[in-house]
């Protein structure tokens, strides 16, 4: 079957033909005939142009195909199911949507993003119940935007953190800040990172550290320009977003009350000192529910809870990304009702059976005042 490109190039030939009857054309319009195939040509000469650029990206991205199937590699949009840690090349990542996207973990770093959208980038948006919806921009080194905002020191803070390809407008935020106010009086501040967040995701997890420190930094000078106590401070983050709370939390030197990780990533953070860990703050919590895949599985916390396993599929899901997701869900969830009672396992494999009959605790909760018991 020919080519769009080609039809419309038989179709111009007959259209271009000469006239048998030469002697009936005038040369006024020989003159605008040869100008019109000459632009026809030229016109034809671009789309083959593009034609040959859209066939190389075709080639390029059946060349990851290949590789990725001798992987292997599932063509089913966020089944990690082909996924060995530290082995596999490719896996399927989240957005701030919950669609599946494709990532190549052997992809460069970007040091042009690394340079121009670092932690500098970043965007404080600061929720109350007097404003629940419209988010106030806090601006670093800015007092004004602080004095004109709803900021209250006297309240307890809570900073939600979100993941790789996403926002402040993500799901994640929405449902967490919103299951904050709806059960508390305090600040929320939704940390926007997008600049970085949305370039591929090795260059996002190498600009954790700096957004991360940029956050803590940020925190230092709004308690020093309009007041706060640490003992009132809880972080939250998902994914990326825990791992940039773990580096806020160190920066000040682990003062945060309380620090929450939803299914830290898992990628390129195993052994990683730039990880979320112990001494991110002084009560330090994670829920793992796609452990081994988009999510670390080791306990990397005081408490670490696995519910369900802390593995893929989680209820109500089939692929990888959807039980990645449910670590936020769940978390909302538990700010809401504080119904959900972990167990004490004696070690990862009792976790990972559902084998667990220790000593109890809450997973999640809004309790600024929670601690638990070390690994």
């Amino acid at each position: 079957m020919s080519s769009p490109v080609i039809k419309r190039i038989k179709n111009f030939i007959s259209v271009g033909k000469t006239p048998t009857k030469t002697n009936s054309i005038s040369p006024k319009t020989s003159i605008t005939q040869v100008i019109n195939l000459e632009n026809k040509i030229k016109k034809l000469e671009q789309e083959l142009e593009e034609a040959n650029r859209q066939i190389e990206k075709l080639n390029q991205n059946i060349k990851k195909l290949q590789v990725c199937y001798g992987a292997p590699f599932s063509l089913i949009p966020g089944d990690n199911s082909h996924y060995v840690e530290g082995q596999s090349r490719f896996i399927w990542m989240p957005d701030g949507e919950e669609v599946p996207h494709l990532v190549d973990l052997d992809e460069p770093v970007n040091e042009e993003i690394m340079r121009t959208r670092n932690g500098a980038n970043n965007q404080y948006w600061l929720f109350t119940r007097r404003n629940p919806n419209d988010a106030q921009i806090l601006v670093n080194g800015n007092a004004d935007s602080v004095r004109n905002s709803n900021y209250n020191p006297n309240r307890p803070l809570k900073v939600i953190v979100h993941g790789w390809n996403s926002n402040g407008n993500s799901n994640v935020n929405k449902r967490i800040t919103s299951a904050f106010l709806d059960t508390q009086d305090v600040n929320v501040i939704v940390l926007d990172w997008r600049g970085l967040a949305s370039s591929n995701y090795i260059t996002s997890s190498n600009g954790v550290p700096t957004v991360g420190q940029y956050l803590g930094n940020f925190l230092v000078w709004l308690f020093n320009t309009a007041g706060g106590d640490w003992n009132n401070v809880h972080f939250v983050g998902h994914s990326l977003g825990a791992h940039i709370v773990g580096n806020a939390g160190r920066t000040v030197g682990g003062r945060p009350r309380r620090v929450t990780g939803l299914d830290p990533a898992g990628p390129r953070f195993g052994g990683n000192s730039n990880a979320l860990d112990v001494n991110s703050g002084q009560y330090v919590e994670t829920i793992h529910t796609d452990g081994g895949l988009l999510g670390i599985f080791d306990p990397i916390g005081h408490a670490n809870f696995y519910p369900n396993g802390g593995r893929n599929p989680q209820p109500g899901c089939w692929i990888s990304t959807c039980s990645h997701s449910r670590a936020y869900d769940l978390f909302d969830s538990s700010v809401r009702t504080d119904h959900f009672v972990g167990r004490r396992c004696n070690d990862l494999n009792e976790a990972r059976n559902n084998q667990c009959s220790g000593a109890s605790l809450n997973m999640g909760n809004s309790d600024i005042s929670k601690s638990g018991y070390e690994n």
